[in-house]
């Protein structure tokens, strides 16, 4: 993406049908910035990420799960996923967020 100039994050990427689109806003060996497009009945899987990451919901809801834990996400929320802690979501309706990682050496 170019730097300065404006730009409305629900507005750079489009839903597409049973699917999950992303688009990188940022990327670098520091770390990226990624925005995500969620068809309804769509979601990610159990993972691991290395590094924490902030989630941030542009549009719809969500549920993320970390280990045990669930989280209803709307428009306007935010988590913390931890380093290291199996982590997934599923669409509760359409939905897009904004990740961001920053990679912090230990």
């Amino acid at each position: 993406m170019e730097t300065s100039k404006l730009f409305r994050l629900q507005d750079n990427i489009v839903y597409a049908d049973n699917s999950v689109v992303s688009k990188t806003i940022i990327k670098k060996e520091t770390g990226t910035v990624t925005l995500f497009a969620f068809d309804k009945g769509q979601g990610l899987s159990p993972h691991v990420a290395p590094f924490d990451a902030l989630v941030q919901i542009v549009d719809g809801e969500c549920v993320f799960s970390i280990k045990e834990l669930k989280f209803l996400m709307k428009s306007g929320d935010c988590l913390i996923l931890p380093a290291g802690e199996v982590h997934s979501v599923e669409s509760v309706t359409k939905f897009k967020m904004l990740l961001t990682m920053i990679k912090i050496e230990k």
